[in-house]
């Protein structure tokens, strides 16, 4: 087979793989279309044998993190963390939708940082929703925020989000390093984002009467054990390299740990902790990775590498960052992230890479497919009878996209000076 027909056939499997995993018809997982593909590649010669399992081999401590975290965030919420964190916003806001904004904000940002963005879409909208409902404020600032912040917070930790467990491994930085270039731009881009959400939605968090205003608020219990397992395994992440620790090993042994006690308790069994590991993702991430570098492998990729700057000066990180971020809402963000990592070469300095990274999480913020998450909590709000509104969801991404990218980027590029 020719380069250029490889190449064609290479990208409509891609293409197809990720319009059914945004559409998922009757539901279906996306492996069912993910793992056929990536079969296809290998029968039709797009990839090696050898190759594939060199892809899957390097996702592998990427992929068994996911797994870990995905447990981690599960049992938080079957432990009643994200029912009290609902608790607290309802407390402290005193019905002040603007005073929840805020809270949405801090709740949101740190629930993505320390437990992925999966956990902010999946457990804490719900839990907004339902403080929504019972403070009877204007719903839009509070769920669209936790949409964004799912994208834009995940930018400080490597364990945040999929895409910068990716970027975590081919910058060659240490879990604190990452932590310590990425903290500037994480703070920088959120309160842009806090300040174009108060501008845009203005009008709906406007302070209601008195009289209207005041709500009985039930006190939900702390959950203290889980809430100190989970500072535990944040610390283990970034004391692992001293015990020559993967993220991936600390993540496994805190599910592990959190798993035994959660049995003990009565609170899951040991088929739902594999259920929420979900297997079926973890097989669509790998298959995912294996039609990546079948429809990169015969040629795009090289072309691609010939057109991303080489420097990491302002402007040529804003230009990456773009990049990354039209390219996420054209093929979602996680094959994005694959393509330009690999564009980037084998080993990249870590400026470009983490530009590459902020346009990749900010980028999804404009529109629904941008990133799985963002369609997971579209979902999350249609199942709790909530239909968000695209074209607000447009607009509020055209505000929010182009300036929280640039802060986060000018301030990443501050930060590589020092």
């Amino acid at each position: 087979m020719s380069p250029v027909a490889a190449s064609i056939l290479g990208v409509v499997l891609l293409l197809g793989t990720l319009a059914f995993a945004i559409i998922r018809p009757k539901g279906l997982p996306e492996a069912v279309a993910a793992v056929p593909a990536a079969a296809i590649a290998l029968a039709a010669g797009l990839i090696s044998w050898h190759g594939a399992g060199e892809t899957v081999a390097r996702l592998g401590s990427t992929i068994g993190f996911l797994a870990a975290v995905l447990v981690i965030a599960h049992l938080c919420d079957v432990d009643g963390v994200f029912r009290w964190l609902g608790g607290v916003m309802a407390a402290r806001s005193r019905s002040d939708p603007g005073r929840l904004l805020v809270l949405v904000f801090v709740v949101a940002s740190l629930t993505t940082a320390a437990l992925s963005l999966d956990a902010t879409v999946i457990l804490l909208t719900p839990a907004v929703l339902a403080t929504i409902r019972r403070l009877k404020v204007k719903p839009a600032p509070h769920v669209y925020a936790t949409a964004h912040l799912s994208n834009t917070a995940s930018l400080v930790l490597p364990v945040s989000n999929l895409t910068n467990l990716l970027a975590f491994q081919a910058s060659g930085l240490t879990f604190v390093g990452f932590a310590g270039l990425m903290v500037g731009p994480w703070i920088a881009a959120i309160a842009v984002e806090y300040l174009v959400f108060r501008l845009f939605f203005a009008k709906d968090l406007v302070k209601p009467e008195p009289a209207e205003q005041e709500q009985r608020v039930e006190a939900v219990e702390l959950p203290k054990v889980t809430l100190i397992l989970l500072a535990l395994i944040l610390a283990g992440f970034a004391a692992g390299p001293l015990l020559h620790a993967e993220p991936a090993l600390v993540a496994a042994i805190g599910a592990v740990v959190m798993a035994i006690r959660a049995m003990i308790r009565g609170q899951v069994g040991i088929v739902s902790v594999i259920r929420e590991a979900n297997p079926l993702f973890l097989a669509f991430v790998a298959a995912l990775g294996i039609v990546v570098d079948a429809a990169t492998g015969h040629g795009l990729q090289g072309a691609l590498t010939s057109l991303l700057p080489s420097g990491q000066g302002l402007l040529d990180l804003l230009v990456l960052a773009g990049i990354a971020a039209v390219l996420s809402n054209l093929v979602n963000n996680l094959p994005a992230t694959l393509v330009l990592l690999a564009a980037l070469g084998d080993h990249p300095h870590a400026a470009p890479v983490l530009a590459v990274l902020i346009g990749v999480n900010i980028g999804p913020n404009l529109t629904y497919t941008g990133s799985l998450a963002t369609l997971l909590w579209r979902r999350v709000l249609l199942s709790h009878s909530t239909s968000p509104s695209l074209g607000r969801f447009t607009r509020l991404g055209l505000l929010t996209v182009p300036t929280t990218l640039v802060a986060a980027v000018a301030v990443l590029w501050a930060a590589t000076l020092i």
